[in-house]
């Protein structure tokens, strides 16, 4: 089982972080607040970048699976893809009528899915900067993932179920949850087989993508549950909360196999590394905190 003791405070960030993620190496996180940015070395703590562009609130940003661009999403209906090395601005993809809330690169790094307030998921081309799909029938989406294949997507709204779409037919093949508690956050495991979902409620559930059923359910957590995600092994998961913890889970066996401690507020974030060994929290006072792998 995996074991990680707290490292380090990274930064603490004067201004609400709203999304937090790792570079594919592990060396790196990209997180986003206000209309910025900013890229941190985990190994100098220093600030690497700043990139500048967007003219509202930023909503979300991620490295490319080669590390080579990032991608990041704005109130100002703007997704803008950025060269990683030289911070400078390569496109900008416009077509959203309102707030982007979420952007993903596929696994090979060629298309982009986003989200948005005005009710469409849309895909675009990388390479090209062009719209290739969108699909509708949503209600306000906050999040929107890649399968692993690239073929499928997961759709997180704000008050309706959870969707799993195809991409090449643009039809839904399945939808859960559906109770407006499991809108928060929706992860999918590597294998594309299992969906993990955390809720306004202490409880974290798990969902087989096939056939939709919710397959278990995980208690541990005493107040609203913030985010989740699974590890690359599939089996284990990190969540974090209103409790002020993060916690690891063995979703085969239903159990909290660790609750890590050090955190004196509400962890509204958590992203784990590609390689499992590193985890980061933010919290809601601003701390960007790191825990390592025993």
């Amino acid at each position: 089982r995996k074991h990680y003791r707290y490292l380090k405070i990274l930064q603490r960030h004067p201004s609400h972080v709203r999304s937090v993620k790792f570079s594919p190496d592990g060396s790196k996180i990209v997180l986003c607040s206000n209309e910025t940015v900013k890229i941190l070395g985990i190994a100098s703590e220093q600030e690497i970048g700043v990139l500048k562009g967007h003219s509202d609130i930023v909503n979300d940003a991620q490295f490319s699976p080669d590390g080579n661009m990032i991608v990041s999403c704005s109130n100002d209906k703007a997704i803008i893809l950025w060269n990683e090395s030289s911070h400078k601005k390569i496109t900008e993809l416009r077509g959203h009528k309102q707030a982007v809330t979420s952007v993903q690169f596929s696994p090979d790094g060629k298309a982009i899915v986003s989200a948005s307030q005005d009710q469409t998921i849309r895909i675009w081309d990388v390479p090209s900067g062009r719209e290739v799909v969108i699909l509708e029938q949503f209600s306000d989406m906050t999040y929107a993932q890649f399968a692993p294949n690239g073929q499928r997507i997961m759709a997180v709204s704000n008050n309706g179920p959870i969707e799993i779409w195809d991409v090449t037919e643009r039809k839904m093949i399945c939808e859960f949850g559906g109770n407006a508690q499991y809108e928060r956050k929706a992860k999918l495991s590597s294998n594309g087989c299992l969906a993990v979902s955390c809720s306004r409620t202490e409880e974290i559930s798990l969902w087989n993508v096939i056939s939709g059923r919710k397959s278990k359910i995980l208690e541990g957590h005493f107040d609203a549950v913030n985010d989740v995600k699974f590890f690359s092994d599939n089996q284990t998961l990190v969540s974090c909360s209103m409790d002020n913890t993060i916690r690891l889970w063995d979703a085969e066996l239903e159990v909290e196999t660790q609750k890590l401690k050090g955190c004196s507020d509400n962890i509204t974030m958590i992203d784990v590394s590609s390689n499992d060994t590193t985890i980061v929290s933010v919290s809601e006072n601003g701390a960007i905190q790191l825990w390592k792998l025993l």
